[in-house]
């Protein structure tokens, strides 16, 4: 099947997504924001839960927080539009590389060549996170696809998702998160706090520091968002998702909207499929009505202060 052209896919507000039909981007644009993300580690200091490290997602595409460099701002941006990924200094410093067909170690090879003509000079760790079988980015030659109409429909999707997700958000007056993007999981995650400490959490996410994932998880939170599919979880096509932790009784049994969402043993998450939402009358409001009934449930379940924390 020949992929769709970039102008079909900008056209499809919620264009298709199945992850067989483009895996090999899909690892290769994984690898490549996590080569970007670490470098946001390593370039700005700790705020809650690592926010600080996830990618914003702009009309363009995925970029990092305004990043410290001596007494410059830095940014860099995957742009899935003109495909290249944008590195601007508050000095005026500017230069690209292009977002093309390489192999993971070219191209982190290529960033860190162009963060040192600006002068920009830092060390990250190159084992990839969050990963079966992780290759070094320096060594990484068997992911190296990039497929434009595969990145700009990803993109189309997370323009989508955050439309509806912002207004979500500012339903809620507690500490939340920004609708963000994360380089490990490679998905999209939007996170509400009790304003209570939650039990020590037991780590062992496969090539994350239980330090990271114990951060992370330190006070009681209800979280949803999106999936491309894949990686260590069983969910194979981009699904939409939404937890609590920690997990209160009744999770399982607990009435969520809309029909097509159910509660899934093996990941202890409700699960929405995307194609659910992309072939629903109105996505829009299918995946508010997601968002908003798992809320309720979990944060009805876990007795969360609701009259204190929302709108």
């Amino acid at each position: 099947m020949p992929s769709p052209s970039i102008e079909s896919v900008a056209a499809d507000t919620w264009p298709a997504l199945p992850l067989d039909e483009w895996r090999g981007t899909f690892d290769t644009l994984h690898m490549w924001t996590q080569v970007v993300g670490k470098l946001a580690l390593g370039l700005s200091p700790l705020t809650n839960h690592y926010w600080n490290t996830a990618l914003q997602i702009t009309p363009r595409g995925l970029a990092t927080l305004p990043l410290t460099v001596d007494r410059r701002l830095v940014t860099l941006t995957f742009d899935f539009v003109s495909h290249q990924l944008g590195v601007e200094c508050s000095d005026g410093g500017h230069t690209t590389v292009s977002l093309e067909p390489r192999p993971v170690a070219e191209f982190y090879r290529l960033v860190m060549d162009a963060l040192a003509r600006l002068d920009v000079r830092v060390r990250i760790w190159t084992r990839p996170a969050e990963v079966p079988n992780p290759i070094r980015f320096e060594a990484d030659t068997i992911h190296h696809s990039y497929d434009p109409a595969a990145a700009r429909a990803l993109l189309q999707v997370l323009v989508q998702i955050r439309r509806v997700l912002d207004p979500f958000r500012a339903r809620f007056l507690g500490k939340t998160s920004p609708v963000h993007f994360w380089w490990g999981g490679f998905d999209l995650a939007y996170t509400r706090f009790s304003g209570r400490r939650a039990p020590r959490h037991p780590g062992g996410i496969p090539n994350l520091a239980d330090s990271v994932t114990r951060e992370s998880y330190s006070h009681e939170c209800i979280s949803m968002g999106w999936w491309l599919g894949g990686g260590l979880t069983p969910i194979l096509e981009p699904s939409f998702y939404a937890y609590a932790y920690p997990e209160p009784p009744g999770c399982p049994d607990a009435v969520i909207a809309p029909a097509g969402a159910s509660y899934d043993m093996r990941m202890h998450e409700w699960i929405l499929p995307y194609v659910a939402v992309r072939r629903a009358p109105d996505p829009a409001a299918a995946l508010l009505e997601f968002a908003q009934s798992t809320y309720e449930a979990a944060a009805n379940l876990g007795k969360w202060e609701r009259a204190l924390l929302e709108r």
